[in-house]
């Protein structure tokens, strides 16, 4: 198995968002109500997706000419916006190598700390890769709903 890492083209952009939404069902069910996963996984595209695409800050994972996961940085606030992987293709490490690309893009751009709102399901994860919690606070959802999320922030060592 091999997993090839690409820039995120706007040609991906309806894949890519399938993906979340697989994955925010699947990943997210046993720390959300389902009232709440419906309203977020029916939300569309957010227009920040195609700047940041525009700026270069998407990065996607393909295992055999399949997306496997993608990861979105917001390069003008310095944040991690979005770490997703295939539920299906979960603990290969794709995760891990996505937001290692996106550590390493902000580097290239002269980024030194990087930060996120991490779900609860994903706090974990982001704690594993050395970010560190810095408070419990409500993410206002652009679909208009709130979600309990864990504010979180890395510092990264120089390129």
């Amino acid at each position: 198995m091999t997993i090839a890492l690409r820039p995120a083209l706007p040609a991906d952009m309806a894949a890519l968002w399938a993906l979340r939404t697989v994955a925010v069902r699947v990943g997210c069910a046993a720390h959300y109500a389902p009232g709440k996963i419906a309203v977020w996984t029916a939300s569309p595209v957010p227009d920040a997706y195609a700047a940041m695409l525009a700026e270069g800050g998407g990065i996607v994972a393909m295992q055999d000419e399949v997306i496997a996961g993608y990861a979105m940085l917001d390069i003008n606030k310095h944040e991690v916006d979005a770490v997703f992987v295939d539920p299906a293709r979960a603990g290969l490490g794709i995760g891990k190598r996505l937001l290692a690309a996106l550590e390493q893009l902000a580097r290239q751009r002269g980024i030194g700390r990087l930060h996120l709102s991490a779900s609860l399901n994903a706090v974990p994860f982001y704690a594993a890769a050395g970010f560190i919690a810095l408070r419990e606070e409500a993410y206002a959802h652009p679909s208009g709903i709130s979600l309990a999320s864990m504010a979180m922030e890395k510092a990264l060592a120089a390129a």
